[in-house]
């Protein structure tokens, strides 16, 4: 009996054992699906500033990042010189290149304030502007500023002059907005996501993308976002605005 009794506890204790490793295992699986499935991991993203410094940043056609950008609260914020010389541009780009990604930062405008997020730029210093080869996506004070008035097109999170936003979902002047720009060549797709609320879609392979732009002011802009790869940028538009929690995720 006692053999009897041993055996049937030692088979227990085996059936245990089998079984406690195989529901960690299902749980750690479905854990690692679904951060799969979401791809919003901090492994996945690279960090283009982070509030503390522009290491990742230069100016357009420059080596360093002028003095006009500053860094506060985390943020970095352009202040345009009272005393500018004609031609001269302060607008920021990546040091790296990019061409299938999904952007993710916080834009901050002030009153009748005006300003861009730019993807695709090639830097020629036959081309003085970052806005001659890269597409932007619009950044506004969409009451005040005289853009707001001229076409949706040219509101807040347009590409700019060829695609409106679905609706105006900025906040307040004065307030951080959110902002997602997915640009995919492998999937021949664009998106703007405003304030978690997807405002903008488009191609960005052709046909469907050179319709757009023939379409637009850029028609006849020999250099206009014709750079599959390029670098993000960041836009002097004459205005105070800001950046800030910038990261990108490369597709």
């Amino acid at each position: 009996m006692k053999n009897l009794m041993y055996g049937l506890f030692s088979c227990l204790l085996i059936f245990a054992c089998k079984d406690k490793p195989k529901e960690n295992k299902g749980e750690e699986s479905s854990q690692e699906v679904a951060e799969m499935e979401m791809g919003t991991t901090e492994a996945n993203w690279e960090i283009i500033f982070d509030g503390s410094s522009f290491d990742n940043l230069k100016g357009y056609l420059a080596d360093g990042v002028s003095e006009h950008w500053k860094l506060e609260d985390e943020a970095m914020v352009f202040y345009p010189p009272k005393d500018r010389k004609k031609g001269e541009a302060y607008n920021l780009v990546t040091k790296k290149e990019y061409t299938d990604f999904v952007l993710s930062l916080e834009w901050k405008i002030t009153e009748t304030g005006n300003s861009g997020i730019f993807w695709g730029v090639h830097e020629d210093p036959n081309l003085p502007e970052a806005y001659q080869t890269g597409p932007e996506i619009q950044v506004l004070d969409n009451d005040k500023h005289p853009d707001g008035k001229n076409g949706t097109t040219h509101q807040a999170g347009a590409l700019y002059d060829m695609v409106a936003p679905s609706t105006d979902v900025t906040n307040p002047v004065g307030e951080w907005n959110t902002c997602e720009i997915t640009i995919n060549h492998k999937t021949n797709t664009g998106s703007v996501v405003l304030n978690d609320v997807e405002i903008v879609n488009f191609p960005v392979n052709d046909p469907g993308w050179s319709q757009m732009v023939s379409e637009s002011k850029f028609a006849d802009w020999e250099h206009f976002g014709k750079y599959k790869t390029g670098k993000i940028g960041f836009q002097d538009h004459g205005d105070m605005v800001a950046f800030k929690n910038i990261k990108i995720k490369e597709l």
